[in-house]
């Protein structure tokens, strides 16, 4: 049985297998890199939120101020809600509404950054695989057209079309953990929003009670 070496596999792909490969190595970056920061961010906003529930409720506002200026130090999304929140408590409730939901916003706006290239990439790569596999299809036609009398042509271009096809299964290959990583971290930052709203309101109502 016949098998296939790495440079016959890339000498079938061709240029579009490269940038395939390429992409590959872009959009695991781009995941590695969202994972660990959506990690750090996600989990330190949630140990803030809870150290911090015991000092809003006694008012202690000076001591959650200088642990919200620290966490900004560490580019914690929670500290910065938490931060402008306490610099406007003396404002309205309708007022603290708008700067909690702008500030939220702008910090999953910031964890989402980057997410757009894996939907992308998730999209293309498929059709750039099937780009890659079109022009090996072609060039098995013509041989098979400039070969019709040599023995055994036929078979020889069905295995380059074989081969050629490695263009398709390199852009699944790309766009499947994409998509995968695209879809969660969405979801992940989403939910996060909620948390952080949550947050907010509950602090808004506890400074706000009673007036």
């Amino acid at each position: 049985m016949a098998t296939t070496t790495l440079r016959e596999l890339f000498a079938a792909g061709g240029p579009v297998l490269i940038v395939l490969l390429l992409l590959s190595l872009y959009s695991l970056a781009v995941i590695a890199e969202r994972f660990f920061r959506l990690r750090s961010a996600i989990s330190l906003s949630r140990k803030m939120i809870a150290w911090s529930k015991h000092p809003l409720r006694s008012e202690n506002y000076q001591k959650v101020e200088e642990a919200c200026k620290k966490g900004m130090e560490k580019n914690i999304p929670a500290a910065f809600v938490m931060y402008k929140l306490l610099m406007n408590r003396n404002r309205s409730e309708a007022d603290l509404e708008k700067i909690a939901d702008s500030t939220i916003d702008w910090q999953i706006s910031n964890l989402q950054r980057r997410l757009t290239v894996l939907g992308t990439l998730g999209s293309i790569t498929p059709f750039i695989g099937l780009f890659g596999t079109v022009i090996g299809v072609m060039h098995a036609f013509k041989d098979l057209a400039a070969n019709t009398a040599a023995a055994g042509g036929a078979s020889v271009v069905a295995a380059g079309i074989a081969e050629a096809l490695v263009n398709t299964a390199a852009g699944l290959f790309v766009a499947i953990p994409a998509v995968i990583a695209y879809n969660y971290f969405l979801s992940k930052t989403n939910y996060f929003s909620k948390e952080l709203e949550n947050m907010a309101d509950e602090f808004i109502y506890h400074s706000t009670d009673g007036e």
